[in-house]
């Protein structure tokens, strides 16, 4: 497609934001530069607070540098992307305040128009009624909705219903930036067109599957956001479980949107539900204590300024089951906590190993198959398999080695996440995209978890920052007989 094909306008609500500044701007910029957007697109930056052009091109300006680094902003593309910025003052829940939006909108109403909410889910239905009741809503509208959407199934169900007021669901863009990470797709290309990993994608031989997204930073300035979420609503309910989706689905039928979703749809609703003695043997609930990062104290979770008693968990390792004939016994181990030793993200498939062996090793010393796919902090799959170690020896030994999977980078910069999924959304791809029947069925079961974890089922467990997190995460794969994979 064209970038002249690609013209629309990109309004972003929440637009002097951390996430707006940090992402979105970024990656409309290197999309406006490398021709998918069209040049007549105009970017509308919503703020509260009043700014004059220049003001807020040279702060837009300062934050590229900030966030890009002085090696990817260049002052002439910035020139050509300036022409497309447009900033207005609005106050969400007072209608007067949207007439300079409304103004700018009209001078082009056939215009296709993303409304990015790149704020706090309160706001997304007051946005959503606004530009209906001012006739900003077309049918060539979307809108695209940030998590964290609801604290569960009640509240997402209710945020949902009432931006359905106004949009339809094949308008709705709700997004997850994981999956726009070019390694997460790939999982769909490395399983559906290689002929060699078919037969093996099932529980005649895969052992066990890992996903983990460690962090090392903390909550920041976030506290007040962060303690009504939590690692199980902040990641697991969403990130992980849609990195669980796409390792465990069924092949679509063709790479349209519905297609993939149906299949995501179908793991999330085979999931096993937890009974109150799975909670207490499977699930782990952690809060981070004092300790050091990179050499230097951090304090705990509780320690900080504003910080105050709490129950919410800053870790969370979970066992789930998938109830199917793929996944029979397979056992999938989610975990995802702040402030752990490293920063880094990966999914480990576990094959099952030889049943007898005949090298010098006596099976001792043979490590089973692994596939690593790691989304961050760099982007890679390595297959680990057995070779030879060279030598004279009069009996054969082995060692593992790694069969890097990577595709060739033809260009020096790797493009975001948020480049893929903007443009998917400028394109009206919601292949990428979380269907609501999606969303309500990761809720429906978190929902058991986090009930069970209110009524205390699971005692809040404590580790040290820093660490790989609490000693109970590594009992809990140790339980089966399997350790986390930590390299």
């Amino acid at each position: 497609m064209a970038a002249m094909d690609n013209l629309c306008d990109i309004v972003i609500f929440g637009g002097h934001g951390d996430l707006s500044f940090r992402k979105l701007i970024p990656a409309l910029y290197h999309l406006s530069n490398g021709g998918y957007l069209s040049v007549l697109s105009r970017v509308i930056v919503v703020a509260r607070k009043e700014m004059g052009r220049e003001e807020h091109l040279a702060l837009v300006r300062e934050k590229l540098i900030e966030f890009l680094g002085f090696d990817q902003f260049d002052e002439t593309k910035f020139l050509h992307f300036a022409q497309q910025l447009h900033i207005v003052a609005v106050n969400f829940d007072d209608e007067h305040s949207y007439r300079d939006l409304k103004e700018l909108l009209d001078l082009h109403p056939q215009r296709e128009r993303i409304n990015y909410l790149s704020t706090a889910p309160d706001f997304f239905t007051i946005i959503s009624f606004m530009l209906s009741r001012l006739d900003l809503i077309t049918p060539h509208s979307r809108v695209v909705l940030e998590k964290p959407i609801g604290r569960d199934l009640y509240s997402a169900r209710a945020i949902n219903i009432e931006v359905l007021n106004y949009f339809e669901e094949n308008q709705i863009y709700r997004i997850d930036h994981y999956l726009g990470k070019d390694t997460v797709q790939n999982i769909m290309a490395l399983r559906f067109s290689n002929r060699f990993f078919m037969p093996l994608w099932d529980a005649n031989n895969i052992d066990h599957v890992q996903i983990t997204v460690s962090e090392s930073v903390g909550v920041e300035g976030r506290w007040g956001y962060y303690d009504q979420y939590g690692a199980m609503r902040d990641m697991i309910q969403n990130h992980l479980m849609q990195l669980l989706c796409l390792v465990a689905m069924e092949p679509p039928c063709s790479l349209d949107a519905d297609s993939v979703r149906d299949e995501k749809v179908k793991v999330l609703r085979s999931l096993r539900p937890m009974s109150p003695a799975d909670i207490e043997r499977h699930t782990v609930r952690a809060q981070y204590a004092a300790g050091s990062i990179n050499g230097g104290p951090v304090p705990g979770y509780r320690e900080g300024e504003g910080m105050q008693e709490s129950n919410t968990e800053t870790f969370a390792a979970l066992r789930v089951d998938i109830d199917n004939w793929r996944w029979n016994g397979v056992p999938f181990y989610l975990r995802s906590g702040k402030r752990m030793r490293r920063q880094y993200s990966e999914i480990v498939i576990q094959f099952k190993g030889i049943p007898h062996s005949i090298f010098a090793n006596k099976g001792s010393c043979i490590s089973q198959n692994k596939l690593v796919i790691s989304l961050q902090p760099k982007e890679s799959i390595q297959l680990k398999l057995m070779n030879k170690i060279p030598g004279l020896s009069d009996q054969m030994r082995l060692q593992q080695v790694d069969l890097e999977l990577n595709a060739p980078l033809n260009s020096a910069r790797k493009p975001d996440a948020y480049e893929r999924l903007l443009l998917d959304v400028i394109r009206s791809n919601p292949t990428l995209f979380m269907r609501l029947d999606e969303v309500e069925a990761a809720w429906k079961w978190a929902d058991v978890i986090l009930q069970g974890w209110s009524e205390n089922l699971v005692p809040m467990k404590s580790y040290t920052a820093g660490s790989e997190g609490p000693s109970a995460s590594i009992q809990l794969v140790a339980q089966d007989g399997e350790s986390w994979h930590d390299e």
